[in-house]
């Protein structure tokens, strides 16, 4: 009898929630009423995996200084042409930021 009754509420929880609900929308919905949205999504994570990966090479960089140099730079030009063969781009609308307490490299917005 208890064995009967499990699929029986498993079937009933299931089928209650399964309605037809206007309010939800699919992502092929959402890519097509706005692809914009989509394509904007694309460009800020490529944006984004560049500070990234501009960002770890530089505070490795300046590690890198440290070590060789007994000391840290005073600013992100002591690693050119040594550590660094030049500055990296930064996208638009963001900047290089160096704190000379934590010897670390940021990227923010302007």
């Amino acid at each position: 009898m208890k064995t009967f009754l499990i699929p029986l509420v498993a079937a009933t929880a299931l089928l209650a929630g399964c309605g037809d609900d206007a309010s939800k929308k699919t992502a092929a919905d959402t890519n097509t009423a706005a692809p914009g949205g989509y394509l904007g999504a694309i460009v800020q994570a490529k944006n984004h995996s560049e500070k990234v990966i501009d960002v770890a090479y530089i505070n490795q960089d300046i590690q890198l200084f440290n070590a060789s140099e007994g000391r840290y730079p005073k600013d992100l030009q002591e690693l050119i042409p040594n550590y660094l063969a030049k500055m990296p781009a930064v996208p638009n609308g963001y900047k290089l930021v160096y704190d000379t307490n934590s010897y670390s490299v940021k990227v923010e917005k302007e």
